[in-house]
């Protein structure tokens, strides 16, 4: 049992998510958004983004605070809700998510290193990839030290990349120009809002957005490591509170500077360029530095989640029996070591594509999306089970914004990433399947088998369906 002094505050579980958010992606963000949407459009998909994230970050908090048993992070909810198979598939896709995730930050790092060490130039040679596993295996070494040095060291890098990120809102806030802000605010060259242009542009944003919010379950992924249990649902709101205000900030005000074209063909980290064309070389180097240090604290936070969800896992008997040692600092070694393992191998994918971060950003935004799905769901199961309550109605409504959401993201998604999301999930169905046999379990429930059977023909559908697109 660990000791009070070793588990998590409030301060620890808020620098946790907004670490776990505020990482890669928001150093590219405005590139990232200028590449489908316009100023206009763009605003919208925050408002939307905004919403569809609160209502989830308030279903964790409500759940937190209804069901405080479930403490294994929010697969627990997808188990609890809709029995273990959907509550593997729930914690397969978060972990390989965060996986994915952390392969994105390895090749955005070296990115800006290579700004001041042209060695590593584009983030995605050789030597990128040397580099990345240097960081990788430093990480994995420090967490091994224990959670509550993990954790301090977690928040101190979280305050550190706060400083450039208020430097770039102080100058574009002081530079921006409501002339190229208003240039086609609508991305439809006429001026004028047309819906259904403006509505592609906000459905492409989508699996942006949710990549950035990444880390908002932090809290919760760490509930049964917290001092105190109400300091989950605090954190969860808070840290989503700040993060979407710099997000929108950050993303917005940057159309002041630059137009959606001229944002569009930026190189990442695209924040960098647009400081610079503010205040000169400086402005590069002060992001650049930015970038370094965010996405270290990133790293470190994205992996704890990953080593803590998949041993929280196998403390459930969802992932095999290996995950659960842990050595003398209680920290899970194995579930860490196989995790980065993972993340690894993944790395040299460096070499096959020059666009990896893109490519891993996507994929870890669509792999999460049925995690984040149970929650909504299963937030609104509860509540119809407890009609009882006083925050019935309130609670309807969240669970209902909630889902509406996942499905229009999945939605927004297109053809092209649930293949590979698809692709994805599949082999988690082999493993499930060899956990239940080593704990001498029932494999499959009547209904689970169905789910099983249709994963399996989508499988093979996406395989022939990816064969022919290759």
């Amino acid at each position: 049992m660990e000791s009070s002094e070793k588990k998590l505050n409030l301060l620890s579980l808020v620098g946790i998510i907004m670490s776990a958010i505020i990482g890669a992606g928001i150093f590219n963000l405005m590139s990232d958004m200028a590449n489908t949407a316009s100023a206009g459009a763009t605003i919208l998909g925050w408002l939307v983004a905004g919403i569809g994230m609160g209502s989830l970050a308030f279903c964790l908090m409500n759940l937190n605070i209804k069901r405080p048993d479930l403490d294994a992070g929010i697969f627990s909810y997808a188990k609890a809700g809709f029995g273990n198979y959907i509550g593997f598939n729930s914690v397969w896709g978060y972990w390989i998510s965060v996986i994915l995730g952390n392969v994105a930050f390895g090749t955005l790092l070296f990115s800006a290193i290579g700004y001041f060490i042209p060695i590593f130039s584009g983030g995605q040679n050789v030597a990128s990839i040397i580099g990345a596993s240097i960081i990788l295996w430093t990480i994995h070494f420090i967490i091994c030290q224990g959670l509550d040095k993990a954790a301090f060291i977690n928040t101190l890098v979280m305050i550190a990349k706060l400083v450039p990120i208020v430097i770039f809102l102080v100058c574009v806030i002081g530079a921006f120009n409501v002339g190229v802000f208003t240039q086609d605010f609508w991305g439809t060259l006429s001026g004028n809002f047309h819906f259904n242009d403006v509505l592609n542009q906000v459905k492409g944003t989508m699996l942006i957005t949710v990549w950035v919010f990444i880390g908002i379950e932090g809290a919760v992924v760490f509930s049964g490591r917290a001092k105190k249990r109400s300091d989950v649902g605090k954190a969860t709101l808070l840290g989503f509170a700040a993060v979407t205000l710099i997000y929108m900030m950050v993303t917005v005000l940057s159309y002041g500077i630059m137009t959606q074209q001229e944002l569009s063909n930026l190189d990442q980290p695209a924040m960098a360029f647009v400081l610079e064309k503010i205040i000169g070389k400086a402005g590069a180097v002060i992001v650049n530095l930015g970038v370094i240090i965010s996405i270290l604290g990133a790293w470190m936070a994205n992996t704890l989640l990953a080593e803590e969800v998949s041993y929280q896992a196998g403390k459930d008997r969802i992932f095999p029996k290996v995950f659960l040692k842990e050595n003398a600092s209680g920290m899970p070694v194995n579930a860490l070591l196989i995790t980065n393992s993972i993340v690894q191998l993944f790395l040299l994918s460096f070499l096959i594509t020059d666009q990896a971060y893109t490519a891993m950003a996507s994929l870890a935004s669509s792999t999460i999306l049925l995690p984040y799905a149970c929650v909504a769901l299963y937030q609104l199961k509860y509540t119809l089970t407890v009609k009882k309550e006083s925050d019935f109605m309130k609670n309807i409504i969240l669970g209902s914004i909630s889902t509406v959401y996942m499905l229009w993201l999945a939605y927004a998604s297109g053809l092209w990433y649930l293949l590979l999301t698809v692709v994805l999930f599949f082999p988690g169905t082999i493993i499930f399947v060899y956990v239940q046999k080593s704990y001498q379990k029932p494999v499959f429930r009547t209904y689970e088998k169905f789910i099983a059977g249709i994963l399996s023909i989508l499988f093979i559908l996406c395989l022939l369906e990816l064969a022919n697109i290759i």
